[in-house]
């Protein structure tokens, strides 16, 4: 495969990055009359970085920590500016030019302000969970939220036509969020969403800020994000870590998630007897699977892409990540975990195409990756900006 390349640079490539912060400077202006554009909000999207142009259109970002990111430049009445960039020792210039904004349409659908408050309750307990960390959190301007529901499909649709303002008092950030698309597919228990998102601190008394780094740092052991670092830095033993192949064919006994739904819903209330039968095949699981419980190393999934910065993982059947430092309290049906095995956190990789790209920060850059247990808990809740660094140790080993 054309993206592999020699382990040294995954060992070595991002200790020396990280040694300095990167530079981005540049200018917005019209693209149309070239004239400058003041204002306009300049971020990384879900970074903790982001300013305004100045009234000649200039702007500039300082002391960023490595890695690829999502450059989004808004403005009132103009198209979004997107553009990807890599972050590293060299300065980045910009030149960005905005075209006059298009009305987008979206689908029509007629709702009652009562159709609206029962989606946008659906929408909270998806978007934010149901953790205690999501009981902290709160939109403070809702209606910027529009909802497609579909019934047959138990499937509920939403975007946002301007910045969702969210305070998240669990974790102390003020997060403004562009929702481009959400997704929560109740039959296939699915949730997916894209957007941009800039965190800014809160204003807290020293006890709050101390509680709020302490819970952003137990967020961030055993993440999804810490895994990618350790991955690439190649210490996943030292971090807590453990890799192993599971290995998975669909249960020939369950039907589709579908078909289940669409019977349930057709014997609601008039064939006891179908609906037992119908409960049954969904309590059976969707899998019939084998832990291969050979540990891997780094180099047997990761490798070093030929773009500087970033870096493949590709596996057989599904990856199977054990956290060893931290325990799991709950109980996914569909998880396989050995009897012998301690109730260590697990999470599992499935891949939709033959490999998938992550950066520096540790973030997954492509849209091919499904995760399920301990890191599926995670929601908007639990989100910390891509570019975070823990304070505090990690957790002690548990035994």
């Amino acid at each position: 495969m054309r993206f592999w390349l020699p382990l040294l640079f995954i060992l070595f490539c991002p200790v020396l990055l990280l040694a300095q912060g990167g530079t981005i400077t540049g200018k917005v202006s019209r693209m149309d009359t070239k004239e400058p554009i003041g204002k306009a909000s300049v971020f990384l999207s879900n970074s903790s970085f982001g300013t305004s142009s100045n009234d000649d259109g200039t702007f500039s970002l300082t002391g960023v920590r490595p890695g690829q990111y999502q450059l989004v430049i808004r403005m009132l009445g103009f198209e979004d500016f997107t553009q990807t960039i890599m972050v590293g020792r060299d300065p980045i210039k910009i030149n960005a030019g905005l075209l006059p904004s298009v009305t987008q349409l979206h689908e029509v659908v007629i709702t009652s302000p009562a159709n609206w408050k029962i989606n946008y309750a659906l929408f909270l307990k998806r978007f934010f969970g149901e953790s205690d960390n999501a009981k902290k959190c709160k939109i403070l301007n809702p209606h910027t939220l529009n909802f497609i529901y579909h019934k047959t499909t138990k499937t509920l649709e939403a975007y946002s036509d301007d910045f969702i303002q969210i305070e998240n008092r669990a974790l102390g950030y003020k997060v403004k969020f562009m929702l481009k698309s959400f997704k929560a597919d109740d039959i296939n228990n699915e949730i997916a969403w894209q957007g941009d998102a800039l965190y800014t601190e809160m204003a807290g008394s020293v006890s709050q800020k101390k509680a709020w780094q302490a819970k952003r740092d137990d967020i961030y052991y055993g993440s999804s994000r810490h895994f990618f670092r350790s991955l690439q830095n190649a210490t996943l033993s030292q971090d807590g870590f453990q890799m192993m192949i599971l290995q998975r064919r669909p249960n020939p006994e369950r039907p589709p998630a579908s078909v289940i739904q669409h019977k349930l819903d057709m014997f609601d209330g008039v064939n006891r007897d179908s609906i037992n039968y119908w409960v049954s095949r969904y309590n059976l699981p969707k899998y019939d699977q084998n832990l291969i419980r050979q540990p891997l190393k780094e180099t047997d999934v990761a490798r070093a892409f030929d773009q500087p910065g970033l870096f493949g993982i590709a596996f057989p059947d599904c990856l199977y990540v054990i956290y060893t430092r931290k325990r799991e309290e709950t109980d996914f049906k569909d998880i396989f975990r050995p009897l012998d095995m301690p109730n260590y956190q697990v999470s599992v990789i499935s891949l939709n195409q033959p490999y998938a790209l992550f950066d520096q920060n540790g973030s997954v850059v492509t849209q091919s990756t499904l995760f399920e247990g301990t890191w599926s808990k995670n929601k908007v809740a639990e989100l910390l900006p891509i570019d975070y660094v823990p304070v505090g140790p990690p957790p002690a080993a548990t035994l």
